[in-house]
Protein backbone atom coordinates (compact mmCIF):
# COMPACT_ATOMS: atom_id res chain seq x y z
CA UNK A 1 0.00 0.00 0.00
CA UNK A 2 1.56 3.32 -0.80
CA UNK A 3 2.03 5.65 1.90
CA UNK A 4 -0.20 8.74 2.80
CA UNK A 5 2.05 11.70 2.42
CA UNK A 6 1.31 14.31 5.42
CA UNK A 7 2.21 17.96 5.97
CA UNK A 8 2.91 18.15 9.79
CA UNK A 9 2.20 20.58 11.96
CA UNK A 10 3.46 20.53 15.82
CA UNK A 11 2.08 23.42 18.30
CA UNK A 12 4.05 25.08 20.97
CA UNK A 13 3.44 23.90 24.74
CA UNK A 14 6.84 23.12 26.27
CA UNK A 15 7.60 19.57 27.61
CA UNK A 16 4.10 18.62 26.65
CA UNK A 17 5.53 19.15 22.75
CA UNK A 18 7.77 15.61 23.49
CA UNK A 19 4.03 14.44 22.87
CA UNK A 20 5.03 15.59 19.28
CA UNK A 21 8.30 12.36 19.09
CA UNK A 22 5.29 9.91 19.98
CA UNK A 23 3.07 11.37 17.60
CA UNK A 24 5.85 10.59 14.47
CA UNK A 25 7.13 7.54 15.91
CA UNK A 26 3.11 6.47 15.23
CA UNK A 27 3.05 7.83 12.17
CA UNK A 28 6.00 6.31 10.92
CA UNK A 29 5.17 2.92 11.76
CA UNK A 30 1.84 3.23 10.19
CA UNK A 31 2.38 4.17 6.54
CA UNK A 32 2.05 8.04 6.68
CA UNK A 33 5.56 9.45 5.00
CA UNK A 34 5.87 13.01 6.44
CA UNK A 35 6.86 15.58 3.82
CA UNK A 36 6.24 19.09 5.61
CA UNK A 37 6.39 19.80 8.57
CA UNK A 38 5.99 23.59 10.51
CA UNK A 39 6.42 23.90 13.75
CA UNK A 40 6.23 26.47 16.58
CA UNK A 41 8.69 26.80 19.96
CA UNK A 42 9.03 23.00 21.36
CA UNK A 43 7.23 22.19 18.30
CA UNK A 44 10.32 23.63 15.92
CA UNK A 45 12.54 22.42 17.78
CA UNK A 46 11.10 18.41 17.52
CA UNK A 47 10.39 19.17 13.69
CA UNK A 48 13.74 20.36 12.98
CA UNK A 49 15.43 17.81 14.43
CA UNK A 50 13.44 14.66 12.36
CA UNK A 51 13.48 17.01 9.63
CA UNK A 52 17.80 16.88 9.63
CA UNK A 53 17.16 12.95 10.40
CA UNK A 54 18.25 13.52 14.39
CA UNK A 55 14.78 13.17 16.14
CA UNK A 56 16.20 9.41 17.78
CA UNK A 57 19.39 11.66 18.70
CA UNK A 58 17.30 14.22 20.70
CA UNK A 59 14.64 11.56 22.20
CA UNK A 60 17.84 9.29 23.51
CA UNK A 61 19.41 12.41 25.18
CA UNK A 62 15.50 13.22 26.51
CA UNK A 63 15.21 9.74 28.07
CA UNK A 64 18.48 10.66 30.03
CA UNK A 65 17.78 13.85 31.60
CA UNK A 66 16.75 14.03 34.85
CA UNK A 67 15.52 17.18 36.60
CA UNK A 68 18.81 18.40 37.61
CA UNK A 69 20.45 17.94 34.13
CA UNK A 70 17.81 19.69 32.78
CA UNK A 71 18.33 22.82 35.29
CA UNK A 72 22.28 23.11 34.52
CA UNK A 73 21.27 24.13 31.35
CA UNK A 74 19.45 26.78 32.59
CA UNK A 75 22.16 29.63 32.49
CA UNK A 76 20.67 32.64 34.31
CA UNK A 77 22.04 35.39 32.93
CA UNK A 78 19.87 36.70 29.98
CA UNK A 79 18.44 40.32 29.02
CA UNK A 80 15.10 40.61 28.54
CA UNK A 81 14.33 36.83 29.94
CA UNK A 82 15.54 35.38 32.81
CA UNK A 83 17.41 32.74 30.68
CA UNK A 84 20.16 33.40 27.34
CA UNK A 85 19.70 30.13 25.94
CA UNK A 86 23.16 29.74 25.25
CA UNK A 87 23.90 26.67 27.43
CA UNK A 88 21.23 24.80 26.16
CA UNK A 89 21.79 25.77 21.87
CA UNK A 90 25.23 24.58 22.94
CA UNK A 91 23.77 21.23 23.74
CA UNK A 92 21.61 21.13 21.07
CA UNK A 93 24.25 21.60 18.36
CA UNK A 94 25.95 19.01 19.75
CA UNK A 95 22.95 16.55 19.10
CA UNK A 96 21.80 17.66 15.71
CA UNK A 97 25.06 19.09 14.29
CA UNK A 98 24.72 22.32 11.98
CA UNK A 99 22.14 22.08 9.02
CA UNK A 100 21.09 25.24 6.77
CA UNK A 101 17.23 24.42 6.37
CA UNK A 102 17.02 24.48 2.69
CA UNK A 103 19.37 21.23 2.39
CA UNK A 104 16.89 19.15 4.36
CA UNK A 105 15.53 16.75 3.16
CA UNK A 106 11.81 17.66 4.37
CA UNK A 107 10.34 20.71 4.11
CA UNK A 108 10.72 22.44 7.11
CA UNK A 109 9.19 25.82 8.41
CA UNK A 110 9.72 27.31 12.42
CA UNK A 111 7.62 30.05 13.23
CA UNK A 112 8.32 33.28 15.48
CA UNK A 113 6.64 36.46 16.27
CA UNK A 114 7.98 39.65 15.95
CA UNK A 115 5.77 41.27 18.45
CA UNK A 116 7.31 45.01 17.82
CA UNK A 117 5.85 44.57 14.31
CA UNK A 118 3.04 42.57 15.25
CA UNK A 119 3.67 39.41 13.01
CA UNK A 120 5.08 36.31 12.58
CA UNK A 121 8.05 35.66 10.97
CA UNK A 122 8.57 32.10 9.19
CA UNK A 123 12.22 30.39 9.07
CA UNK A 124 12.36 28.44 6.15
CA UNK A 125 15.99 29.64 4.90
CA UNK A 126 19.22 29.62 6.81
CA UNK A 127 20.40 27.98 10.01
CA UNK A 128 18.24 24.94 11.16
CA UNK A 129 19.25 26.21 15.08
CA UNK A 130 18.89 29.50 14.70
CA UNK A 131 15.75 29.08 13.48
CA UNK A 132 14.73 27.19 16.27
CA UNK A 133 16.15 29.26 18.72
CA UNK A 134 14.10 31.77 17.66
CA UNK A 135 10.70 30.13 18.13
CA UNK A 136 11.38 29.01 21.59
CA UNK A 137 11.96 31.97 22.88
CA UNK A 138 9.25 31.55 25.45
CA UNK A 139 8.87 35.23 26.61
CA UNK A 140 9.85 36.12 30.16
CA UNK A 141 11.94 32.97 30.46
CA UNK A 142 14.44 33.21 27.31
CA UNK A 143 16.31 36.23 26.09
CA UNK A 144 14.40 37.60 22.87
CA UNK A 145 16.55 36.39 19.58
CA UNK A 146 17.99 38.75 17.21
CA UNK A 147 17.02 37.48 13.59
CA UNK A 148 17.83 39.99 10.35
CA UNK A 149 17.82 42.75 12.52
CA UNK A 150 14.46 41.62 14.79
CA UNK A 151 13.81 40.50 18.16
CA UNK A 152 12.01 37.37 17.68
CA UNK A 153 9.75 35.54 20.71
CA UNK A 154 7.95 32.05 21.09
CA UNK A 155 5.81 31.97 17.57
CA UNK A 156 3.17 30.66 20.58
CA UNK A 157 2.36 34.12 21.08
CA UNK A 158 0.78 35.03 17.17
CA UNK A 159 -0.14 31.58 16.36
CA UNK A 160 1.02 28.57 18.69
CA UNK A 161 -0.34 25.98 15.62
CA UNK A 162 0.84 27.26 12.70
CA UNK A 163 -0.93 25.74 9.89
CA UNK A 164 -0.40 28.43 7.10
CA UNK A 165 3.28 27.19 6.00
CA UNK A 166 1.76 24.05 4.74
CA UNK A 167 -1.15 25.80 2.49
CA UNK A 168 0.23 25.12 -0.74
CA UNK A 169 2.30 21.76 0.07
CA UNK A 170 1.07 18.80 -2.60
CA UNK A 171 0.49 16.27 0.52
CA UNK A 172 -2.43 13.72 1.08
CA UNK A 173 -2.98 15.51 4.06
CA UNK A 174 -2.58 18.12 6.78
CA UNK A 175 -2.34 16.80 10.64
CA UNK A 176 -1.86 19.47 13.54
CA UNK A 177 -0.77 18.72 17.23
CA UNK A 178 -2.09 21.08 19.18
CA UNK A 179 -0.51 20.87 22.48
CA UNK A 180 -3.18 24.21 24.13
CA UNK A 181 -5.98 21.39 24.47
CA UNK A 182 -8.66 21.53 27.02
CA UNK A 183 -7.92 20.82 30.28
CA UNK A 184 -8.55 17.19 30.66
CA UNK A 185 -9.67 17.03 34.74
CA UNK A 186 -8.66 12.94 34.89
CA UNK A 187 -5.22 13.84 34.63
CA UNK A 188 -3.67 13.07 38.12
CA UNK A 189 0.04 14.71 38.09
CA UNK A 190 2.13 12.14 38.43
CA UNK A 191 4.01 12.03 41.43
CA UNK A 192 6.93 9.47 42.73
CA UNK A 193 7.18 9.08 46.31
CA UNK A 194 10.66 8.23 46.38
CA UNK A 195 11.63 11.49 45.02
CA UNK A 196 11.48 15.30 45.55
CA UNK A 197 8.74 16.73 43.71
CA UNK A 198 9.74 18.87 40.64
CA UNK A 199 8.78 22.29 41.98
CA UNK A 200 10.64 21.43 45.16
CA UNK A 201 13.62 20.71 43.31
CA UNK A 202 13.25 23.49 40.86
CA UNK A 203 13.55 25.74 43.92
CA UNK A 204 16.21 23.97 45.50
CA UNK A 205 18.88 24.45 42.47
CA UNK A 206 17.58 27.81 41.84
CA UNK A 207 18.31 28.76 45.99
CA UNK A 208 21.88 29.36 44.62
CA UNK A 209 20.87 31.99 42.32
CA UNK A 210 20.05 35.82 43.75
CA UNK A 211 16.33 35.25 42.19
CA UNK A 212 13.29 37.07 43.46
CA UNK A 213 10.80 35.00 45.51
CA UNK A 214 8.35 36.70 43.00
CA UNK A 215 9.96 34.18 40.18
CA UNK A 216 10.69 31.04 42.47
CA UNK A 217 7.52 30.85 44.31
CA UNK A 218 5.00 28.66 42.83
CA UNK A 219 2.49 31.31 43.47
CA UNK A 220 5.08 33.97 41.80
CA UNK A 221 5.07 36.22 38.68
CA UNK A 222 6.80 33.58 36.35
CA UNK A 223 4.33 31.12 37.20
CA UNK A 224 1.22 33.43 37.19
CA UNK A 225 2.92 34.22 33.81
CA UNK A 226 3.67 31.01 32.55
CA UNK A 227 0.29 29.56 33.17
CA UNK A 228 -1.25 32.94 31.39
CA UNK A 229 0.70 32.20 28.49
CA UNK A 230 -1.35 28.64 27.90
CA UNK A 231 -4.16 29.59 28.58
CA UNK A 232 -3.51 32.28 26.10
CA UNK A 233 -2.11 30.06 23.62
CA UNK A 234 -5.22 27.64 24.09
CA UNK A 235 -7.83 30.60 22.91
CA UNK A 236 -5.90 31.58 20.05
CA UNK A 237 -5.18 27.69 19.04
CA UNK A 238 -8.75 26.92 18.75
CA UNK A 239 -9.39 30.36 16.86
CA UNK A 240 -6.96 29.17 14.55
CA UNK A 241 -7.91 26.07 13.79
CA UNK A 242 -11.34 26.92 13.28
CA UNK A 243 -10.37 29.27 10.61
CA UNK A 244 -8.39 26.71 9.21
CA UNK A 245 -9.12 23.68 10.36
CA UNK A 246 -6.51 20.76 9.35
CA UNK A 247 -7.52 17.26 7.68
CA UNK A 248 -7.23 15.61 11.42
CA UNK A 249 -6.56 17.91 14.37
CA UNK A 250 -4.60 15.98 17.49
CA UNK A 251 -5.44 17.98 20.33
CA UNK A 252 -3.33 17.30 23.84
CA UNK A 253 -4.80 18.63 27.20
CA UNK A 254 -3.09 21.82 28.65
CA UNK A 255 -2.45 20.37 31.73
CA UNK A 256 -0.86 17.25 30.70
CA UNK A 257 2.79 18.66 32.19
CA UNK A 258 4.57 21.32 33.37
CA UNK A 259 6.50 23.54 30.57
CA UNK A 260 9.38 22.45 32.06
CA UNK A 261 9.14 18.95 33.50
CA UNK A 262 11.25 17.07 30.80
CA UNK A 263 11.93 14.62 32.92
CA UNK A 264 8.83 13.02 32.48
CA UNK A 265 9.97 12.26 28.40
CA UNK A 266 8.93 8.42 28.28
CA UNK A 267 5.20 9.70 30.13
CA UNK A 268 5.13 12.15 27.20
CA UNK A 269 6.32 9.87 24.27
CA UNK A 270 3.81 7.41 25.14
CA UNK A 271 1.09 9.33 25.44
CA UNK A 272 1.58 10.87 22.00
CA UNK A 273 2.02 7.40 20.50
CA UNK A 274 -0.93 6.39 22.43
CA UNK A 275 -3.65 8.58 21.58
CA UNK A 276 -2.67 8.19 17.96
CA UNK A 277 -3.38 4.74 18.22
CA UNK A 278 -6.81 5.47 19.86
CA UNK A 279 -7.56 8.35 17.04
CA UNK A 280 -6.85 4.96 14.83
CA UNK A 281 -9.50 2.44 16.61
CA UNK A 282 -11.87 5.34 16.61
CA UNK A 283 -11.41 6.00 12.93
CA UNK A 284 -10.03 9.07 12.78
CA UNK A 285 -6.23 8.55 11.59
Amino acid sequence: MQAKTVSLVLGSGGARGMAHIGVIKWLEEHNYKIESISGCSMGALIGGFYAAGKLDNYTNWLRELDTLGMLKLLDFKGSGGLVSGESLMLKMQELVGEHNIETLPIKFTAVAADVEEEKEIWMNKGSLLSAVRASISLPLFFTPHPYKGRLLVDGGVLNPVPIAPTFHDDTDMTIAVNLGGKVDLSIVPLKHESEKSFSAKVKEYLSQYTLPDAITLEAGVYQVANNSFDAMQGTIARVKLAAYPPDIEIEIPRNLCGTLEFNRADEMIDYGYDLCAKLHKDGVL
